[in-house]
């Protein structure tokens, strides 16, 4: 298992990466930086990382999960509801790659900054 930090803005996000293939295409690119964005609690950005979906994506996922979203070329941070969402549950726009697990779970809904640096421990 990998361990990924996300520095986004003063707040230090620690990750657990899962071995698949896009876990590994995405540690081989890093470090990345980026500007994100905000869909409800979720927070989301562009990565210069192409993967096919994988046979266990989901669009339903649980709070603290580390996801890639195929259709966006993006990785994504869930925490609660987004707009697409039924009741509490974590919800993408479409099918994403489990790709981890957040281990600092309460510090994603501290998140205001938008630039963001994806970083291997």
């Amino acid at each position: 298992m990998s361990q990924v930090n996300f520095i986004i803005g003063d707040i230090t996000v620690a990750s657990e990466w899962r071995d698949t293939p896009t876990a590994r295409k995405l540690l081989a690119a890093l470090p990345i930086e980026a500007t994100g964005s905000y869909w409800g609690s979720e927070f989301y950005f562009r990565v210069p990382v192409v993967a096919e979906q994988e046979a266990d994506a989901t669009d339903v996922v649980d709070p603290g999960t580390v996801a890639y979203w195929p259709a966006g070329h993006c990785l994504c941070l869930f925490w609660g509801p987004t707009p697409a969402s039924a009741g509490d549950e974590c919800r993408a726009a479409s099918e994403v790659n489990i790709v981890g697990r957040i281990v600092n779970l309460p510090d994603l809904s501290k998140l205001k900054a938008r630039r963001v640096r994806v970083e291997a421990v």
